[in-house]
């Protein structure tokens, strides 16, 4: 079972989370990325999809955006269609972009994992 709040993957029989202590026991319970308890299953993300956003729309945070991170997005672009913010935000998508493709980011702006397709 994946923690709601981080998105690590723990046993099933476990009661909080080894990574963050979530209480697993109480709440939703998420299960391969996907919401099993709520009323619609909510689809992973593609890690291919968001790298490659990140890597050659990154200036724009439209990797972010895809991702559900909106706050983090919004900032994003706002750096990006200020010229002289702009270089530091393409350095930051493509960081993000690569990190993403690597899987040292590995859960989207819900907590659910991002579907590894590469």
């Amino acid at each position: 079972m994946f923690c709601p709040k981080c998105g690590k993957e723990n046993a099933d029989d476990v009661k909080f989370c080894s990574n963050c202590g979530q209480n697993l026991a109480e709440g939703e319970r998420v299960y391969e990325g996907v919401n099993i308890e709520g009323a619609e299953a909510t689809p992973q993300k593609s890690a291919l999809a968001a790298g490659l956003l990140g890597i050659l729309l990154g200036v724009l945070g439209i990797h972010n955006f895809y991702l559900g991170y909106t706050g983090k997005a919004i900032a994003q672009l706002i750096m990006g269609i200020t010229g002289f913010l702009a270089p530091v935000s393409a350095i930051w998508g493509l960081i993000e972009g690569i990190m993403i493709l690597t899987g040292s980011i590995s859960v989207d702006g819900n907590g659910n994992k991002i579907k590894k397709d590469l």
